[in-house]
């Protein structure tokens, strides 16, 4: 489908239920079309249109097309770029005619490979290409770019991501026009001052959006190609979103994805909408490229594990546990351990659509009435909690709390089995001042605000050792979901719930405490040696609780790693130097905090 540039010429077809169509061609920047072709009935096959032109070299070398459909001009919904939308927000454009090039660039991606990093490994980044570097405090080059990101991938590395998921980078129409969208005819409608920021809503599904390129001369296919291979080198992997409205044809769906792998090299693609899932999931050609979706119930998942149930369900339990409301420990169990073999789960604790982690311990309510619809958007439901003020305080203790919590998050969301998935920004507390729907917010509500990372380093530095510490210790990211039972006859069961006394797990409505054991036997190192135990103290109670520890095996003791109810221990304990905790046989933890524990081999050592 669209046009395609042959060593004899040209050849297109097109998808038109109507009577005519012909291929218009342009040169270069120019209005009017300097060559017109019909396309014959007779080549037409159902509803797709087909036109061969075989040249004898007499086209002009810049030459850009659309089609003429029933007297009406468009552009090529297969159009593998879009010229006309180059300057981002410009209402200039909001009636351009627009065309796409004919001729392509060619692109070396110097042997480029998919790193094909398992789902076990993954620790997802998600983020919006503007708002990541438009910022003033971002300190790089063409802010707001596919080059800018580029110059980030110092920093995602330090951080220790291993793939970033961009919300849309095809072309869209970010225009905001009385309730619908320019492109469109509107007749005397007149553009708003809003704009569609996140890009859901449809476009042209084949072109990346010129207005995300860097340059006077935009070039956004090369831009984008250039990031996926530098990304690679790296070890970096890049999923992107499509969002789909559900009227497109299952086989154009299936055409987007593959074109996305072929001719981008992406790691994956986030299915957004009503799509094919059965189509696109049982693909042959898509069968080693992640992809994410709500649901996979039903489709054959393969012998790659490559398809991720991608949804709210772990954010909404785990907000509720955090914040201490009833009747939440069933849930918690059970997505502490979530990790279906055949599939993988994507777990965050805030994503685009509602609170960031900051807002989330920061406001009640949400604070919505800039996007112009009278506060009624966005969702109701946040399960946040600010700690005793809302928004913005200058009181110390109402400012720890909120860090702390924000720690107590990031260790619900990094020793869950499933993958994580941080929202750009949460790693050093950024904030859009009770925003959960900033769909239209193209200013410093939805731009990362990059002077918090020196403000808060100290919470990115926690989530970093989160990262870390995850990483070190396969027994947080096993290959399938643990099952609580000791199937290797060592003593222990992979996973186990206790109570405040061990081995008694407690799960009445009204607790708010839980211990998880886990047994290093079952988690293997690089290098084939075995994990170490690890006892994990949840306390989302306002009052401490003192937990029996369980008993080890034979020479290991207890080691803490991190006591988030203790300022002294608030941070993670350096790799091989967790401080020994004496003749231990219980240990106290404070209200709403998180503390783990390592059984390793024991040597002599001043104890906590």
């Amino acid at each position: 489908m669209g046009l395609t540039v042959t060593k004899k010429g040209l050849h297109i077809s097109v998808n038109w239920p109507g009577e005519s169509c012909s291929l218009v061609l342009f040169e270069k920047g120019a209005k009017e079309p300097c060559m017109k072709f019909a396309m014959d009935k007779r080549n037409r096959v159902g509803e797709v249109w087909n036109l061969t032109l075989e040249s004898d070299g007499t086209f002009p070398a810049n030459l850009e097309y659309c089609f003429e459909m029933d007297g009406i001009l468009a552009a090529d919904p297969y159009g593998r770029a879009i010229l006309g939308w180059e300057q981002w927000g410009d209402l200039e454009n909001i009636h351009r005619e627009l065309h796409s090039p004919v001729w392509e660039s060619r692109f070396d991606w110097e042997g480029d490979v998919w790193p094909e990093i398992p789902f076990e490994d993954c620790v997802i980044y998600h983020a919006h290409i503007r708002g990541l570097t438009k910022h003033a405090s971002s300190r790089v080059r063409e802010k707001g770019t596919f080059r800018a990101v580029m110059d980030k991938i110092p920093y995602f590395k330090e951080l220790g991501i291993t793939t970033l998921e961009f919300m849309p980078v095809m072309e869209f129409d970010e225009i905001i026009v009385d309730g619908g969208k320019a492109g469109k005819p509107f007749g005397e409608k007149k553009a708003t001052g809003r704009l569609n920021y996140w890009g859901y809503g449809g476009g042209y599904h084949f072109a990346p959006k010129a207005s995300y390129s860097s340059g006077r001369k935009k070039n956004p296919v090369q831009e984008l190609k250039t990031l996926v291979r530098e990304l690679h080198k790296n070890r970096l992997e890049l999923v992107v979103e499509q969002y789909f409205k559900g009227t497109e044809s299952p086989s154009f769906v299936l055409d987007v994805a593959r074109f996305w792998v072929r001719e981008y090299h992406v790691d994956g693609i986030h299915l957004i909408g009503n799509v094919p899932l059965l189509l696109i999931g049982e693909d042959p050609y898509l069968s080693r490229t992640k992809l994410f979706a709500t649901s996979w119930e039903g489709v054959d998942k393969g012998k790659v594990r490559h398809l991720a149930e991608y949804h709210d369900g772990f954010m909404l339990d785990m907000r509720r546990f955090l914040k201490g409301d009833e009747d939440q420990l069933n849930r918690f169990a059970i997505n502490c351990r979530k990790n279906p073999e055949r599939n993988g789960i994507i777990n965050y604790m805030a994503n685009t659509n509602g609170f960031t982690m900051m807002d989330m311990v920061s406001y009640d309510v949400k604070r919505n009435d800039s996007n112009g619809e009278h506060n009624r958007d966005g969702s109701d439901y946040n399960f946040s909690w600010n700690c005793g003020v809302e928004g913005p305080t200058k009181k110390k203790k109402i400012l720890e709390l909120r860090k702390k919590q924000i720690r107590n998050g990031m260790l619900l969301l990094f020793l869950s089995q499933g993958t994580p998935l941080l929202l750009a920004g949460d790693e050093f507390g950024n904030s859009q001042s009770g925003n959960n729907n900033a769909y239209c917010q193209d200013n410093e509500v939805s731009w990362l605000n990059w002077n918090l990372l020196k403000t808060n380093g100290d919470l990115f530095q926690f989530v970093k050792s989160c990262i870390e510490f995850r990483k070190a210790h396969p027994i947080f990211h096993m290959k399938k979901e643990a099952v609580g039972m000791d199937y290797l006859g060592c003593g222990n069961p992979d996973m186990s719930y206790h109570g405040v006394k061990a081995w008694r797990p407690e799960f009445e409505s009204f607790r708010r405490q839980i211990g998880v054991l886990y047994c290093g036997e079952y988690g293997k190192k690089s290098d084939g040696t075995c994990d170490e135990y690890f006892f994990v103290m949840y306390n989302m109670h306002w009052d401490l609780h003192e937990f029996g520890l369980p008993k080890l095996p034979r020479k290991r003791r207890w080691h803490l790693v991190v006591d988030t109810g203790r300022e002294e221990k608030m941070e993670f304990a350096q790799a091989g130097q967790e401080p020994l905790l004496k003749e231990q046989m219980t240990y106290s933890v404070e209200g709403r905090s998180i503390v783990v524990l390592m059984g390793k081999t024991y040597k002599e050592k001043e104890g906590v």
